[in-house]
């Protein structure tokens, strides 16, 4: 098993997206990477992801990769959907360098890899969101309204 941190703008969509993706062990809805050491009630300066635990023999740093683009507007600078702020930029974190390598090659290979405003980073600091956050649309599916992942997309997924 291996782990990873997903930003992918508001994290209630993109947790009910992404533990569905076959190879995904779990996932939990959190924050990552903030800009102080101690979170204030804003969870300043931190974006909301999902960390995600995987088997890499059934999925890839690319395929997540490709999946997360499925899901975000991979040109928008602190903004998905409606969701707008620092905390709902798109980013890949991790601890291991080999997983940052793996999401950087996927950018660069890409010909739209100048427009491209998803972060890959090192994990810097990574808090759980409070319960309610945790599955929340399995929890209250009409805020699935409310997503800014195509609802298309989900269902097909979900």
């Amino acid at each position: 098993m291996e782990t990873v941190y997903i930003a992918g703008g508001c994290l209630w969509g993109a947790q009910a997206f992404i533990k569905t993706l076959p190879g995904v062990i779990s996932t939990e809805a959190g924050r990552a990477n903030g800009t102080t050491s101690q979170l204030d009630g804003d969870y300043d300066g931190y974006a909301e992801c999902v960390k995600t635990v995987f088997e890499p023999k059934r999925i890839t740093i690319t395929d997540l990769m490709n999946y997360l683009f499925e899901i975000i507007d991979p040109y928008s600078v602190n903004k998905q959907g409606v969701d707008e702020g620092p905390k709902y930029r798109t980013g890949i974190y991790s601890e291991d360098d080999k997983h940052l390598q793996e999401a950087q090659d996927f950018i660069n290979n890409r010909e739209d890899k100048e427009r491209i405003a998803v972060e890959v980073l090192p994990l810097n600091n990574y808090v759980k969101s409070a319960e309610e956050h945790q599955d929340r649309l399995d929890k209250s599916p009409e805020d699935i309204s409310y997503c800014h992942i195509r609802s298309d997309i989900l269902t097909k997924y979900l």
